[in-house]
């Protein structure tokens, strides 16, 4: 994060605004907006400058810039909207020696902040910045966030920010105060709302807050979700819907980093993921630790890499909470079969090359992989090896062992649909000797069949 997002009141502040052209026009919108002290110093204004003129926190200053206006008032920050290029440069410079923040337009490099592009909706204000890279791409950002979020939610704020203090005081514990208002927010209250039917959703929220009772024991629930192979874009909606609204987040290795970032910011996190021979917290203590989180009145969510119910072990995981009684929802994910094939260009089935595919685990016990190695071979069927990094040279010398032709084409995908990703492909009987020289990364999946032979035209996916 390159530059910090902050929200900050400008009322009454004294902000210098040097520049009287075009671009000093659109900053002072926005400072006269937020009912800042403005002083703005130039020695021309455009005519909609001049018409600001007479406004009482505003004053006009007409003369070249002079340092000197640095000492002679205490300034929150400075804007050099100029556009004279060294004239900036020597604002910000003098800013910077008077630990004033200064920003000059269109030069981030030597702003110490930027403006975002804004959306207003009443009180709510939504800011997209692209930390200076695209201002255009900050407004186009801002314009499909205007077709998402009607205009009636700044009237559901303001009913929302006149009530805060009434529930604030009826309820004295801050986390009844918090599921209070989520409830709310998810009942017919907002659809009141944004459907013209102010008077309608008052009495509603009245009525539920003379109802509320605090004293009451949540109760808890587990969200067994699927996180997808890795891309945060394949998440679904109600995946990213229970992500928002859970207390307590149990996360496995395999979920990407980027999709941990999706969470509620003040969910509280606890890692439980597994590597080969270690597990840092075994199976049977997850189940435990889902039961007791949500027996406390927790809402806890179950974040799994790939979809829960494929080698996911979420079948184990619902059956504890069947017998002790908890309430829960399973969310599937894309397995990782299908997103990392997908986004590697290769098709699991095709017309020409395979009627059928079987998912297996390659996952070793005891050193060994028992698998019913002849099933596995059967014409035009794809195999696609879950955990398989491994143990890549068992599955490949027993399925050679079996029967299958040593010329058949595999792939190996490695951290799908990421911008990490890479895919090895060759025959299945060199496959060993290329992962012993190119060392690739877990996680990954390995697919074994001619519809590999496809990727070279397929390839749609390139990773940075």
């Amino acid at each position: 994060m390159k530059y910090f997002p902050l929200n900050i009141e400008l009322n009454k502040k004294l902000i210098l605004l040097v520049g009287g052209g075009e671009v000093a026009e659109r900053k002072l919108d926005l400072l006269v907006k937020a009912k800042a002290q403005v002083i703005i110093m130039s020695p021309t204004f455009t005519d909609y400058l001049q018409t600001f003129s007479k406004r009482a926190e505003l004053t006009f200053v007409d003369s070249e810039y002079k340092t000197s206006i640095l000492d002679e008032y205490k300034f929150s920050f400075v804007i050099a909207a100029t556009n004279n290029e060294d004239l900036n440069k020597k604002i910000a410079k003098d800013a910077n020696e008077k630990n004033i923040l200064v920003n000059v337009v269109d030069r981030p490099e030597i702003c110490d902040f930027i403006f975002p592009s804004i959306l207003e909706r009443g009180p709510v204000t939504v800011s997209v910045s692209t930390g200076g890279a695209s201002p255009v791409l900050a407004r186009m950002l801002r314009t499909k966030l205007e077709t998402s979020i009607p205009g009636g939610y700044g009237k559901l704020a303001k009913i929302v920010s006149d009530n805060r203090v009434v529930v604030r005081k009826k309820f004295k514990n801050f986390k009844s105060n918090r599921i209070f208002w989520e409830e709310i927010l998810n009942s017919k209250f907002v659809d009141l709302v944004l459907s013209g039917q102010e008077g309608a959703a008052e009495k509603f929220l009245e009525k539920e807050i003379e109802n509320f009772d605090e004293n009451k024991k949540s109760e808890g629930e587990v969200y067994l979700v699927g996180a997808g192979p890795g891309d945060p874009d394949l998440l679904t909606f109600r995946a990213l819907r229970l992500m928002q609204q859970a207390d307590i987040v149990l996360y496995d290795r395999l979920v990407h980093p980027d999709i941990i970032e999706l969470v509620r910011r003040d969910a509280q996190k606890i890692y439980v993921g597994k590597k080969r021979d270690q597990h840092t917290v075994r199976q049977d203590e997850i189940n435990q630790l889902l039961v007791k989180y949500a027996k406390e009145g927790n809402r806890v969510l179950r974040l799994k890499g790939g979809d829960p119910f494929i080698f996911g072990r979420g079948g184990e995981e619902i059956e504890t909470l069947l017998d002790q009684n908890v309430t829960f929802q399973v969310v599937p994910g894309i397995t990782s079969a299908s997103g990392c094939s997908t986004y590697s260009g290769i098709p699991l089935t095709h017309r020409d090359y395979a009627q059928s595919c079987i998912f297996v685990t390659g996952h070793l016990k005891d050193g060994k992989l028992d698998l019913n190695w002849e099933k596995l071979i059967q014409p035009n069927q794809t195999i696609v090896f879950y955990m398989g990094l491994v143990s890549i040279k068992i599955i490949c010398n027993k399925l050679i062992e079996y029967g299958l032709d040593k010329n058949t084409y595999c792939a190996l995908v490695q951290q799908g649909t990421t911008q990490n990703q890479k895919v090895f492909a060759t025959t299945i009987s060199l496959m060993p000797d290329m992962v012993e020289k190119e060392k690739p990364e877990p996680p990954t999946i390995f697919i074994i069949g001619n519809v590999v032979k496809l990727r070279e035209k397929l390839n749609w996916f390139s990773a940075d």
